[in-house]
């Protein structure tokens, strides 16, 4: 990928960080504070907000084809911002399926299958153009600091949301829960319209020799699986996340169910767990290159992450059981290891590019 003749300054890269920030923002009340109510509140089976989930993620399976897409058109600000319009939206719809599901059940979950579809389209576009402007963008020597501030600032987008929308959301409400919900995108789209003007710039699309070298999709595609070593780092990334990932359908409920917490209390300890994330992000970026390889780092932060979760399922079995305390440290060691592995599966991937 060629670099822009004029690289981003870190203040661009900032500015595309506070993109990345509310995305995060709209991400941690979809996937985390619903999940919850719908299991706490409404007493409806875990399996219905985990299927809501995993299909968020199986449509972001289209991210490949969703930055092709860009590259045909030269210009990833449209999609970015289109995608943040998505995905605002999704997060609303699905706030508001979930209210309907206390008064009519399917047509709640119904309305919620579709709001999820939405919200994965939404993250998968403007999530992957970002990325692809960053690189774009940013100077080679600066892509690795880059990607961690960026990945930094949606990680305090997640501890930010959930202190504040916690607290708003007490003491709880449907109605509460739609004014919350509502505020949160359009603030999303409001910052992430002033954090793109003018940053894409002049020269941030194809030069007409990378548009003769341009290539249909499945042609790109199969050439990238193509090579072992990213096959086989996708496939690590792919069981990895399934670890990382599953806290979001478990935390929420599980805070409300074991320990009694209200849905604006159990928002909150997501900030507790992203503080450790971002804590263990900044260990690595302070330490890593001095103490082992990025993909020491990474083992490290996966097999302290199953740690963590052991833990967590003691304190629910009665090890501790009843002390909020004993579950806020345990939520923060999970953040902690989390953050070791995602910053440090970061820099591998750089590497491995």
């Amino acid at each position: 990928m060629t670099v822009s003749p004029n690289p981003l300054s870190w203040l661009g890269i900032v500015r595309l960080g506070l993109v990345q920030t509310a995305l995060g923002a709209i991400v941690v009340l979809t996937t985390s504070t619903l999940n919850r109510i719908m299991v706490v509140e409404l007493a409806l089976p875990a399996m219905i907000p985990g299927a809501l989930v995993a299909l968020h993620y199986a449509i972001q399976l289209l991210r490949p084809r969703l930055g092709h897409g860009s590259d045909v058109g030269g210009r990833r600000t449209p999609w970015i911002l289109g995608g943040m319009a998505v995905l605002g939206l999704g997060g609303f719809a699905a706030a508001a399926a979930t209210a309907l599901m206390a008064t009519a059940p399917l047509l709640g979950i119904l309305a919620a299958t579709a709001a999820f579809i939405v919200v994965g389209i939404g993250v998968g576009a403007s999530g992957t153009n970002l990325l692809v402007l960053l690189a774009k963008r940013v100077a080679p020597e600066r892509r690795p600091a880059a990607a961690t501030i960026v990945w930094m600032m949606m990680i305090f987008g997640f501890i930010l949301t959930a202190a504040t929308a916690g607290a708003a959301l007490e003491p709880f409400s449907f109605s509460r829960l739609l004014v919350v919900s509502g505020s949160v995108a359009l603030l999303a789209l409001l910052v992430t319209a002033l954090a793109l003007w003018g940053i894409e710039g002049e020269g941030s699309g194809s030069t007409p020799e990378e548009e003769a070298r341009k290539v249909p999709f499945k042609e790109a595609l199969a050439s990238v699986w193509g090579e072992p070593e990213a096959r086989r780092f996708t496939l690590f990334i792919f069981v990895s996340m399934l670890a990382y990932s599953a806290q979001d359908l478990i935390l929420e409920p599980f805070a409300g169910t074991v320990f009694g917490m209200s849905p604006g209390a159990s928002t909150q300890l997501a900030g507790v767990q992203n503080g450790g994330v971002l804590l263990g992000m900044i260990l690595v970026a302070l330490l890593g290159h001095r103490l082992g390889s990025a993909d020491q780092w990474t083992r490290a932060g996966c097999m302290a992450s199953g740690a963590a979760l052991l833990l967590l399922a003691g304190l629910g079995l009665g090890v501790g059981k009843g002390s909020v305390a004993s579950l806020q440290a345990s939520v923060f060691a999970l953040g902690f290891s989390n953050g070791v592995f995602a910053v440090s599966a970061i820099a591998a991937m750089m590497g491995l590019v």
